[in-house]
């Protein structure tokens, strides 16, 4: 998502937003080396495995009850400073929540999925169950009950990512507490994914929604989002219809796979030519891919984002955030990271990462860990465990003192970025804490997949 180090956000553009494809020219390193850069001098994390956990789902807990203890809420995405607000990403709520359940705080789960249910019943302008790209967490309604989007950082749309997310999260919901209000809601978002994205043309699959101008854009991401949605709504009703259509979305995500080089193509521009620029290659859809559908015939990709997209930050990585002696490894975004241009800023701001090194981004780290945790190949096991490693050392050693609704600072939560990081997709990541870094982190230490029943 849209990470300003100041007060204004790059365009108002989400990650999910922005497409293209290629190889990263950065030499692979193997498995073994993901982690080797110790946490600290004695190399290793302030917390063990159970208390790093704890702190981290107290910290979701926090800044989920930041504005309010009871009733639908959602949870702010980013600490006070990072020039957000009070702005929660529908996204980055849905993954809360899914943590949550997992995690067995039934409670605040439901809560985020209230705030999804009303959000879905009261949009100004209407009333096809469509979800916008964020909401504000203290002012979420307005005088007359109506949710309010994101609107002064261009936060309207809505993308077919953030939907099926969403549903993701409903259909957990459901589930888990058999209520079928969240059983209801996660239907009408499958409903409206079909309606409005449903593409025969092309590279068949689903398009990126109805936000302005990305009308015939497809993501490889999003339709592996919804692949797993409909599949686990074909679960839920025993409606096999749902499974047909998440064939379709897994079609296109097949046809986006490079079989020379063992990696997915982040998706297309116009629907029919596949997006090749060698800068815009994210790591999310090579794991991603694999936690929604374990099939073996595309297992390298995680091989591919673990040796292409392998960093190390250290502080004197030039416009490092870090200091002292403390370095850390892990994922970068994509493969522009490693390729970023230096004598050009990240939204504005001048950050300009060496193109040979990138900062790490803590959430695909996280992707990366419960990746490998779960396809159990030789040497997975150690290198998940490695990027764990990592993970709890930036939750000891980064992020101290930030703030969510203006209270006392919030423990406990990992930062999106080690330092700031260009994407390669024209916007940023900081070292601001992040509540979807967290989730993931969370989902990883306790190895569950959000794309499968809890």
């Amino acid at each position: 998502m849209i990470q300003p180090n100041t007060g204004r956000p790059e365009s108002g553009v989400s990650r999910r937003a922005l497409l293209g494809g290629g190889a990263a020219a950065a030499v692979a390193l193997p498995l073994t080396a993901l982690g080797a850069v110790p946490a600290q001098a004695d190399g290793r994390p302030r917390r063990g495995r159970d208390s790093s956990v704890r702190d981290a789902t107290r910290f979701l807990q926090q800044v989920t009850d930041a504005y309010r203890g009871s009733g639908p809420r959602l949870a702010q995405s980013y600490q006070d400073a990072s020039g957000l607000t009070d702005i929660a990403f529908v996204y980055d709520n849905a993954v809360t929540a899914i943590a949550l359940l997992a995690l067995g705080d039934d409670r605040r789960a439901r809560a985020i999925g209230d705030a999804l249910l009303y959000a879905q019943a009261h949009d100004p302008e209407f009333s096809d169950h469509r979800l916008r790209q964020a909401y504000h967490a203290d002012g979420f309604t307005d005088a007359g009950g109506m949710a309010v989007s994101g609107s002064q950082y261009g936060l309207v749309g809505t993308a077919v990512g953030d939907m099926a997310w969403s549903g993701i999260a409903l259909a957990q919901l459901a589930r888990k507490t058999r209520d079928n209000r969240y059983a209801q809601g996660a239907l009408w978002i499958g409903q409206w994914i079909y309606d409005n994205a449903y593409a025969e043309s092309g590279l068949g699959g689903y398009t990126f929604g109805t936000t302005a101008g990305l009308a015939e854009h497809r993501s490889t991401e999003h339709n592996i989002d919804t692949y797993a949605f409909f599949r686990l709504l074909a679960s839920l009703t025993g409606d096999r219809r749902w499974q047909d259509r998440a064939a379709h979305a897994w079609s296109f995500v097949t046809a986006m796979w490079n079989p020379e080089a063992e990696f997915f193509w982040t998706g297309s521009d116009d629907g029919v030519t596949i997006n090749r620029a060698a800068a815009q290659l994210p790591e999310d859809v090579q794991t991603w891919s694999w936690l929604a559908a374990g099939d073996k015939r595309y297992a390298a990709a995680l091989d591919w984002a673990a040796g292409n997209l392998a960093t190390t930050d250290t502080p004197l990585r030039t416009n490092s955030a870090l200091t002292g002696n403390y370095s850390v490894s892990g994922i970068g975004f994509g493969s522009g990271s490693l390729l970023t241009d230096p004598t050009r800023n990240i939204g504005g701001q001048s950050y300009n990462p060496r193109p040979d090194v990138a900062a790490v981004w803590f959430e695909g780290t996280a992707h990366l860990a419960l990746a490998l945790a779960q396809r159990k190949g030789a040497g997975d096991a150690a290198a998940a465990d490695s990027l764990l490693h990592q993970l709890r050392s930036a939750q000891d050693r980064l992020g101290a003192g930030q703030k969510f609704g203006g209270t006392a600072a919030v423990p406990g939560g990992l930062v999106a970025a080690s330092s700031p990081l260009d994407t390669g997709f024209g916007f940023g990541y900081y070292p601001n804490l992040h509540t979807a870094a967290t989730s993931w982190y969370l989902l990883a230490a306790i190895g569950a997949n959000p794309y499968r029943y809890l």
